[in-house]
């Protein structure tokens, strides 16, 4: 139980200290795994580019997220936004988590007014995330109430998903203890 919290606070202290390149260039990501596409394991074009330390499935939210170093800009932001307690607590979320990607994809001024920002940040980072555990069955015309309160869309068939017609699901049915994980290739706006 200790390794785990220290694991999570030296994963989360070193996201932090990566914020602010997040419109730098990625590290080469070697140890791909493969994934077979179907509803009950993960699917998506880049599962097999996503590098993960170590089966997720018995880690609490952003524990299993800070196993993924693709999600470290996210793993950051959940931490600065004081959201890691609120999100690991509950008993079954599910996650569209912008990739390290997604954040490049913001300018540097928007990232910066967000981060300095910590109530825009919980907002944002809320709209990211269901209060139930969404299968891959349900994506193809989903319509879903966030944590924020605004709703998101998804759609798409097969292997192939979009989040709000923008982002796509780049690797879909990751499993926490406590969440389904979609990783997606934007950060989501809530609505205004």
């Amino acid at each position: 139980m200790r390794f785990t919290g220290m694991r999570t606070a030296r994963a989360a202290g070193a996201a932090l200290v990566t914020v602010p390149l997040a419109l730098g260039g990625l590290a080469s990501q070697s140890h791909a795994q493969g994934a077979s596409p179907s509803p009950s394991g993960t699917f998506g074009s880049g599962c097999s580019a996503i590098a993960q330390k170590a089966d997720t499935a018995k880690d609490k939210l952003v524990e299993a997220a800070s196993a993924y170093p693709q999600l470290s800009q996210l793993v950051a932001a959940t931490v600065r936004a004081k959201l890691t307690s609120t999100l690991d607590e509950k008993p079954d979320v599910t996650v569209f988590a912008p990739n390290d990607k997604a954040f490049q994809g913001i300018t540097v001024s928007q990232l910066s007014s967000l981060l300095s920002n910590e109530g825009q940040l919980k907002k944002t980072l809320t709209y990211h995330v269901v209060d139930k555990q969404i299968t891959p069955d349900e994506l193809s015309h989903g319509s879903f109430t966030t944590v924020e309160g605004s709703k998101l869309t998804t759609s798409g068939s097969g292997t192939d998903f979009k989040v709000n017609d923008k982002a796509n699901i780049v690797c879909g049915n990751i499993k926490a203890a406590n969440a389904t994980i979609y990783i997606i290739d934007q950060v989501l706006q809530p609505p205004s």
